[in-house]
């Protein structure tokens, strides 16, 4: 059983940056790809990035390709998302997920694990 827990989270104001943080505690954290998702108010649950097991290969929906950066620490057992240049679109709860692919795209019926959330509210 692997626990995730999100912290981060918080109100920032659109062009602005968040950075959250994925501690992983129970299991082989570095036998896992990493990959956050979100959700917003009525719709459904979208990826957002993923990271191999290595953390050599990164994965990025278009909406935030060029914004956002995912990253781990194997020593940590933590997962990172950078997010810059925020926009009101962002505005979410960030999920972070633990998959035993290797590589690629997670869905969401790939992920063996879920964190609890973190909001992220954008302002204008």
């Amino acid at each position: 059983q692997v626990l995730l827990v999100e912290t981060g989270g918080g109100l920032v104001q659109a062009g602005g940056s968040l950075r959250l943080s994925c501690a992983a505690s129970g299991g082989a954290f570095s036998r896992y790809s990493m990959a956050w998702f979100r959700q917003a108010p009525a719709k459904e649950r979208e990826f957002v990035a993923a990271i191999n097991r290595s953390g050599l290969s990164t994965w990025y929906a278009d909406s935030v390709k060029g914004r956002f950066i995912i990253s781990r620490n194997n020593i940590k057992n933590t997962s990172y998302l950078q997010m810059d240049s925020l926009k009101i679109e962002d505005t979410a709860v960030y999920y972070c997920a633990a998959a035993r692919v290797d590589g690629g795209v997670v869905v969401t019926g790939a992920v063996d694990y879920w964190g609890q959330g973190t909001q992220v509210t954008v302002s204008s």
